[in-house]
């Protein structure tokens, strides 16, 4: 009997629950749709955040002195010690292995150069400049027996060339813009390398067939770059690297990151520990690479952190400001609505309904009306939410069982809220003025 009266009167005034439907459904729409794309968000912007750059470089241990100033390392890199390539692989088994996205080893010296004029077979253009040895496209073998395709090309997405990157198994190279103009070099040229050695003359030691005209905007402009195995063969340092930048998904620091690990109880620990913090993965980094100094790019860490937070707070202000709306909206529906039945009421109430039972029938309507409201909302809400994720992250985020329940809970939630006051008031109604018409 009660469901059927519930289910009459929803159907009576379609005028007030078109509105107060249309009102939710909007509402829970913006929600879906924040909500949606909030929990996307940090994915997506992390994955955004390492066409930046790497986050992280590696460097021995043995030569870097400690030197920190308002969280801005400036301790220095001095040439002598190095680092073994065999160890890189060991990357890929720490615990949060899956969000090292990429990494790059680099060997930097100075080179004497000299340009191959192939007209009059003979040297020219005899300068210095720097020489960079890396990873380009590098495939290295796992110790689970999988593959892992790495390089600068992934951890500086930036970087772009002009014609292309160079061959691991040939001898060729890329070279710098500033340097290539100061060089003359361009596309195809072969020019010679040597280590300069003021102890005897300058003598070709290797050649090197230029690729690409290479465009960073930073000091590589200025360098001639080049696969690591041929910087090696060159220094004659053997299978070394001096530095190395990785590139890894991270969870922005708050206030428990930031402290040292050394005071944190064991629970404390192990949260740090399992939470991809941008200091747990250089610390897990460090354990698994003896003799290193793992450094965090303060610049590039902080700055994602300050804009995912950022974004995030947008997403939230714009939901709560979707509840409001709709609260307020379901509050001024619900007050017509019960304005216009007063007289349903005061007879209910002459016919022996009690207060209680008023208001839990004209609750059971609103809570039917917030279930629809929000059901279409969250469809509204998943077609937003993939033409935003689409334009501005290129990708569409998935639909969700979660806020689906969450959306639902809070259309309730706000349609109890919005007409608590309504209710109340018609519960308070005494028949007997209503039926004689005051």
């Amino acid at each position: 009997m009660f469901l059927r009266i519930v289910a009459d009167s929803f159907g009576r005034r379609p005028r007030h629950k078109f509105l107060t439907g249309a009102a939710l459904a909007l509402g829970m729409g913006v929600v879906t749709a924040a909500l949606s794309v909030s929990l996307d968000v940090g994915d997506r912007l992390a994955k955004e955040f390492r066409s930046l750059g790497a986050n992280l470089v590696v460097t021995p241990q043995a030569d870097s002195l400690p030197l920190e100033i308002g969280g801005v390392d400036y301790r220095p890199v001095n040439a002598g010690a190095y680092l073994p390539e065999a160890d890189l692989p060991k990357l890929k088994t720490i615990f949060w292995h899956n969000n090292i996205v990429a990494f790059a080893p680099e060997l930097q010296f100075s080179v004497q150069t000299a340009k191959w004029d192939p007209s009059t077979k003979e040297l020219k253009d005899l300068a210095e400049a720097s020489l960079i040895g890396t990873w380009v496209n590098h495939r290295i073998d796992l110790e689970d027996g999988s593959k892992y395709t790495t390089g600068v090309d992934k951890t500086n997405g930036w970087w772009t060339v002009a014609g292309r990157w160079f061959s691991e198994q040939q001898r060729e190279c890329v070279v710098g813009s500033k340097a290539a103009d100061r060089l003359h070099l361009h596309i195809g040229d072969e020019i010679g390398l040597n280590v300069p050695d003021p102890t005897k003359m300058v003598q070709l030691y290797s050649s090197l067939t230029v690729t690409g005209i290479l465009y960073t905007g930073g000091e590589e402009d200025q360098a001639i770059v080049t696969s690591l195995s041929r910087a090696q063969e060159l220094s004659h340092l053997g299978r070394q690297y001096r530095k190395l930048y990785v590139s890894a998904l991270t969870k922005p620091e708050d206030a428990f990151a930031k402290r040292d690990p050394k005071s944190f109880t064991p629970a404390e620990y192990d949260r740090w520990f399992c939470t991809p913090y941008i200091s747990s993965i250089a610390f897990q980094i460090q354990e698994e690479l003896p003799g290193t100094d793992v450094r965090v790019i303060r610049k590039v860490a902080e700055g994602e952190g300050q804009i995912l937070t950022r974004v995030r707070m947008l997403l939230w202000l714009v939901t709560g400001a979707a509840l409001l709306a709709a609260a307020l909206a379901v509050g001024a529906s619900s007050a017509a609505s019960v304005i216009e039945r007063r007289t349903e009421i005061g007879l209910m109430k002459a016919l022996g309904a009690g207060s209680g039972t008023v208001g839990f029938l004209l609750a059971a309507e609103q809570l039917l009306l917030a279930f629809v409201g929000g059901g279409v909302g969250y469809a509204l809400g998943i077609v937003l939410a993939r033409l935003l994720g689409q334009k501005i992250f290129g990708a569409a985020p998935e639909p969700s069982l979660i806020v689906f329940l969450v959306v639902i809970a809070l259309a309730t939630g706000v349609t109890i809220l919005g007409s608590a006051l309504p209710l109340r008031r018609a519960s308070q109604y005494e028949p007997a003025p209503i039926l004689r018409g005051e």
